[in-house]
């Protein structure tokens, strides 16, 4: 009785795998005895003056002596600006039987909304005044309107 196919092809493949081992160990006993071809030494990459990686370590003589107190981390400090909370602006549009509206800053032509809740005084069309932003639902409103004087 013949053995199947499957079977001889189970077997090659056990030889190859064997195989694969031995050689496998044999390179790392190669490997353990010549360690002057391989290693940390071959790895080692430096950077020179200029930013590029080389494999040659650099000069001493042009080494800088840099003292660490002088080194600031991190963001330098600013001195604090006093930035006043109010812009100013024109009504640019007012709705006064829906209660809302639109003004537009001066200095950036930037416009936001306004509802009648957020006015301190009455305002109307055209009107200059002074606000401040709060963020709403949908961007940021003008809150605490009052006319310019």
């Amino acid at each position: 009785m013949a053995k199947s196919q499957n079977a001889f092809i189970k077997q090659e493949n056990e030889k190859k795998r064997l195989k694969k081992r031995k050689e496998k160990k044999e390179r790392k006993e190669e490997q353990r005895l010549n360690p002057s071809e391989g290693g940390l030494d071959n790895m080692i990459a430096y950077v020179d003056e200029f930013g590029r990686l080389t494999d040659t370590p650099p000069d001493p003589t042009k080494k800088l002596k840099v003292d660490a107190s002088t080194i600031e981390v991190g963001v330098p400090r600013r001195e604090e600006e006093f930035v006043s909370p109010f812009r100013n602006g024109r009504v640019d549009f007012y709705d006064d039987s829906k209660g809302f509206g639109f003004i537009k800053e001066t200095g950036t032509q930037e416009k936001f909304f306004v509802h009648v809740n957020s006015c301190l005084q009455a305002i109307k069309e055209g009107d200059l005044v002074d606000f401040e932003l709060e963020q709403g639902k949908k961007g940021l409103n003008a809150v605490r309107v009052k006319k310019t004087v």
